[in-house]
């Protein structure tokens, strides 16, 4: 099949696009040509390239004529975030694709009620990002229901890989937090350290969207969470992230209000959007539908990313990895 891929080049699409040329697709990257992949694979020799501006594109009322004009069987738009741009392309691909699969967000669910969260459990969302997501997983439901174009939504927790600071164990990518735990000094933490996070390999995302892309029949009209088998909270990952560098994490519990006098403002904002949602999510649906079975636990793929961070001189520790 003719597999068009839009935003190709980043977290996801740099497992993805390898994953699809080796299952025999033939491959086109939409992406505005400004990055590569994070990683080199020979795959990508075998992809064809498209420059394209989405945001100008969408702005103009074309991005879905140069979607369309590549006459794709499958399209996997991992870069959407309104649902203005999402409804503009599904129009314009009715009639059009077989089928489109498009990234969500874990974030369109709200703070936790229930744990752990499945796809009809979650809790309104809140915030212009994951209200946004989930208005679009609510049309691209609709559409398939209604007999038009053959949609799926895949959900990803926080997204963790080699070449980008994973969230950290206070919900943001503070760099001092790691050396902190590397050097076996105070971590101060908002609350009690039982708000939970949850995280996900790149590649084990694209595996979702892989087979998805396989299982078209069972994955039309649905969503599904993408996440790890199990989820962290702060003072687990704190123990276990410590602990990789031969230490003990001294964690000191502080109110909210404390927590940001201490901490940047964008850190600190950044550790209440993930902290005060404490998300763990089911991925039951996903395995019994798409057979999605993920490599990676959550501190397995933070592990590896902290150590290319490490080995690339990205990031500043007190000691060396013993993990």
């Amino acid at each position: 099949m003719r597999v068009v891929v839009i935003g190709g080049s980043g977290h996801i699409g740099t497992y993805l696009v390898p994953r699809m040329v080796r299952a025999g697709h033939e491959v086109i990257n939409i992406s505005r040509g400004t990055r590569t992949a994070y990683t080199e694979a020979a795959e990508w020799l075998q992809v064809r390239p498209v420059v394209a501006d989405r945001q100008r594109e969408d702005d103009e009322g074309t991005f879905g004529d140069t979607v369309a004009g590549l006459n794709p069987d499958v399209v996997i738009d991992l870069v959407c975030f309104t649902l203005e741009s999402a409804t503009a392309l599904v129009e314009r691909l009715r009639g059009e694709a077989g089928h489109l699969l498009h990234c969500g967000s874990v974030w369109r669910y709200g703070q936790s009620h229930k744990v752990a969260i499945s796809e009809s459990e979650g809790t309104a969302p809140f915030g212009e990002y994951g209200i946004q997501k989930d208005e679009i997983a609510r049309m691209l439901k609709a559409e398939t229901a209604s007999g038009g174009l053959v949609t799926t939504s895949l959900d990803p927790g926080h997204i963790v890989g080699p070449g980008w600071h994973p969230i950290g164990p206070l919900g943001n990518t503070d760099p001092a937090v790691w050396y902190a735990l590397s050097a076996g000094q105070p971590l101060q933490i908002p609350g009690i350290g039982a708000e939970l996070m949850h995280h996900v390999h790149a590649d084990d995302v694209a595996q979702a969207f892989e087979r998805a892309v396989e299982h078209r029949d069972a994955a039309a009209g649905e969503d599904f969470n993408v996440v790890a088998p199990t989820a962290l909270n702060v003072r687990g990952y704190a123990h276990v992230a410590a602990g990789w560098f031969g230490q003990t994490a001294a964690l000191e519990s502080v109110t909210w209000d404390q927590f940001r006098q201490t901490t940047s403002p964008e850190h600190a904002e950044s550790s209440w959007n993930h902290l005060c949602r404490s998300h763990c999510l089911t991925i039951d649906k996903a395995t019994t539908l798409l057979g999605y079975t993920p490599r990676y636990e959550p501190e397995t793929a933070v592990l590896e990313s902290v150590r290319w961070l490490i080995e690339h001189a990205e990031l500043k520790v007190a000691r060396p990895l013993i993990a």
